[in-house]
């Protein structure tokens, strides 16, 4: 049995192995995530950096020369702002444009309430940073101003601060960076699917379509022989998936400039074995379950569209996470997919879990990867599914 099992799985290994442009796509998906890290963080990076001039065009600057020293100060590049400045905001060319009305200097030096317009366009992520940047300038210089007007009238300044606010955060920067690499354990979820869907569909509906699953059969094989051996052969595809996915994480993350962010991302060799045990017992169910879908699909190219609709699985716990933040209950270890991201999620925020949550997971996986492979066995002894349905 078992020397049966290894010659289906070295001849459906060898025959993946020989279509290079399927191996090709096979093997480039797991390393998409990676990549679309590695630009996305750099282009938010460089929107963040801290060092970057503030440049914010004025209108009516010489109405309020102490705000505008202030502002130069502490780092801002004034100018003169152009006539049609609000267009220009609105089609991104400018981030942000401060307004000085005509009164400014009159109301300031009566002590009254002097306003300015800050001219945005809220709904640019672009300019979401010189935005606030600017407001926190504002705020800075109107709270300066206010404590130097008390001062001057002989009261002092933290009457006018009844309350203080200190805030403790026990968050560790591990669990601070988890929030900011929430792409990393879905990613690798979908690369334990996306690894072995092409050779999971080849192998049966494939097979079949090109006429060679009938004479494999006729073999004196058990046929729990020919699916463990298929069954294998996807899942050693789409181990190599995960493992590229995660190897591409490691050495993206070293290289994207976290810190211009404010994160700090602790994702070391000892990480990188957690996550690797959190999602490779997922590969064992979900190769189980593609070979049973493509098993019952009428031809290759029905399997391929079945098998894409089950991609779509692993972004719903991402997206039900994000959207309603839930408690981590030790029972939704045990949900396969769910289990694993929520695993790998609370292995990259550096939480000490323990064995339990793991051999659930394990379990789990197994379980729905037995019922699979004993679906598809079964499958495979009625004539209808080997010889083609109409």
């Amino acid at each position: 049995m078992r020397r049966l099992v290894g010659t289906v799985l070295r001849k459906e290994v060898l025959d993946h192995l020989r279509d290079r442009r399927t191996l090709g796509s096979a093997l480039l998906w797991p390393l998409l995530g990676p990549l679309v890290f590695l630009v996305m963080f750099n282009v938010m990076a460089s929107w963040y950096r801290q060092d970057r001039p503030l440049e914010m065009p004025v209108v009516g600057r010489e109405h309020a020369p102490s705000l505008m020293a202030f502002l130069e100060r502490y780092g801002a590049t004034l100018s003169e702002a152009p006539e049609d400045y609000e267009a220009l905001v609105q089609a991104g060319k400018l981030d942000v444009v401060l307004v000085v009305p005509d009164d400014y200097a009159e109301d300031f030096a009566q002590g009254r309430t002097a306003a300015v317009r800050l001219v945005v366009d809220s709904s640019r992520n672009k300019a979401r940073h010189s935005v606030q940047r600017a407001q926190r300038m504002l705020a800075v210089y109107s709270q300066q101003t206010g404590s130097q007007r008390l001062f001057a009238r002989g009261v002092a300044p933290e009457l006018a601060v009844p309350v203080r606010v200190d805030e403790l955060d026990l968050s560790t920067p591990e669990k601070t960076a988890a929030t900011v690499l929430t792409t990393i354990p879905l990613f690798l979820v979908m690369a334990a699917f996306a690894g072995g869907m092409q050779l999971a569909s080849d192998t049966m509906a494939g097979e079949r379509e090109r006429g060679s699953l009938e004479p494999l059969l006729l073999n004196p094989a058990p046929r729990g022989a020919v699916v463990a051996g298929k069954w294998l052969a996807t899942c050693a595809m789409a181990a190599t998936g995960v493992m590229l996915c995660l190897l591409g994480y490691f050495l993206v993350v070293k290289r994207v400039p976290l810190e211009d962010l404010g994160v700090r991302a602790r994702f070391d060799a000892q990480a990188a074995l957690g996550m690797l045990a959190a999602v490779m017992p997922l590969v064992l169910a979900a190769s189980a379950v593609q070979m049973w879908v493509s098993t019952y699909a009428r031809s290759f190219k029905e399997a391929q569209t079945y098998l894409s609709l089950l991609m779509v699985l692993p972004t719903l716990p991402g997206m039900m996470l994000a959207l309603s933040p839930i408690q981590t209950q030790t029972w939704m270890f045990a949900v396969p997919v769910l289990g694993q991201e929520m695993l790998a999620a609370e292995v990259m925020r550096g939480e000490t879990l323990g064995p339990v949550p793991f051999l659930l997971a394990l379990l789990s996986c197994l379980v729905v990867a037995a019922l699979a492979l004993r679906f598809t066995t079964r499958l495979l002894s009625h004539e209808r599914i080997i010889f083609g349905r109409s």
